[in-house]
């Protein structure tokens, strides 16, 4: 089979398009014939090795798993004996799980990271939810606790996560404030936002409607860009501040958005504001729930362009250097 391989961390110059063997299933897998995968900042992140600390997992000298890839949709070719809740040619969607392999023709993967596909997506739509919906969901619902009548504001809310998560809290009854730079600004209104700061004219820490009093009972940080004081402060005297990575950046760095996280560790202890930064794990579970909210029209995937398996470097370049809005989708 065709698949993009990776022997070496570096810039997407370092991933190869080559013939690998084929998977065989264990007795609780799944092999997946991929349709359809996309871009997360996870595969930049395996990619490069970065931040060096995460190479504890990724691989200290070189990476443990040759093909990148998280997101994938797909028709189930084989199973595992063990496995129950699938047969060949059920059309599926799920995450590979840290391993990775989405980014071949097929993949094997276990029977708890995959779930039936949602009937009205197509594979590439289908694609774009896994990791990042996911993600949105345990930031939301899990860590923050969301409920209706709250203000939420996003940061970063026309990225992967970010359009998923203004979508979400809508579901659930929040309102929303979306912080996104000019060229998204329709976006993200049209996915529901109640209110959008244009960052590139405004600060969303210094709005007039800060000014005037308007506190947020949850902050979404899906940039890292500001710091844990500027967040707090515009946050209500209980709300909760929830951090969730920087994206892509320039490489190279020992701790990356780990360093964010370990202030607010040691800050949450000394405040009365909830200050988390939860780690979203991919199951049947979340992607059966974004399944059906996907299928009842309550969320729905953005997707900005579509490259073919063979571009994977190419795409992984334009979401790095791009900003990229939503969804990078790649299809088989």
């Amino acid at each position: 089979m065709k698949a993009i391989v990776q022997d070496r961390y570096g810039s997407p110059d370092v991933l190869r398009w080559r013939d690998v063997d084929t998977p065989i299933p264990g007795d609780g897998e799944v092999l997946v014939r991929v349709h359809a995968s996309s871009v997360n900042a996870y595969d930049w992140h395996a990619m490069r090795g970065d931040p060096y600390l995460a190479r504890l997992s990724f691989g200290q000298r070189r990476p443990r798993a040759a093909v990148r890839g998280q997101d994938f949709a797909g028709r189930v070719e084989a199973v595992g004996r063990a496995v129950t809740r699938f047969r060949p040619g059920d059309e599926v969607y799920g995450e590979a799980g840290p391993a990775g392999g989405a980014f071949a023709e097929y993949l094997c993967v276990t029977e708890n990271l995959v779930e039936t596909k949602p009937a009205n997506l197509s594979f590439a739509q289908a694609a774009a939810v896994p990791l990042a919906a996911t993600t949105a969901l345990v930031c939301l619902r899990d860590a923050a606790d969301l409920r209706a009548g709250q203000h939420v504001l996003v940061n970063g809310a026309s990225g992967g996560v970010g359009t998923f998560a203004v979508q979400l809290a809508k579901t659930y009854g929040a309102q929303v404030t979306a912080v996104c730079r000019t060229r998204n600004v329709e976006l993200v209104r049209s996915l529901g936002a109640d209110h959008v700061v244009d960052y590139t004219r405004d600060d969303f820490t210094r709005t007039d409607a800060v000014a005037a009093g308007c506190r947020y009972d949850v902050l979404l940080d899906l940039v890292g860009n500001r710091s844990l004081a500027d967040c707090r402060q515009v946050l209500t005297r209980d709300g909760t501040l929830v951090l969730c990575g920087g994206g892509v950046s320039t490489g190279g760095s020992l701790l990356g958005p780990l360093a964010l996280f370990i202030r607010a560790r040691i800050v949450a202890g000394f405040v009365r504001q909830r200050i988390v930064a939860p780690m979203a794990t991919a199951g049947q579970g979340h992607l059966a729930t974004l399944r059906d909210l996907v299928e009842a029209g309550k969320v729905a995937p953005v997707v900005d362009r579509t490259f073919r398996l063979s571009e994977v470097p190419d795409a992984i370049r334009y979401v790095e250097t791009e900003h990229a809005r939503a969804k990078v989708v790649v299809t088989m």
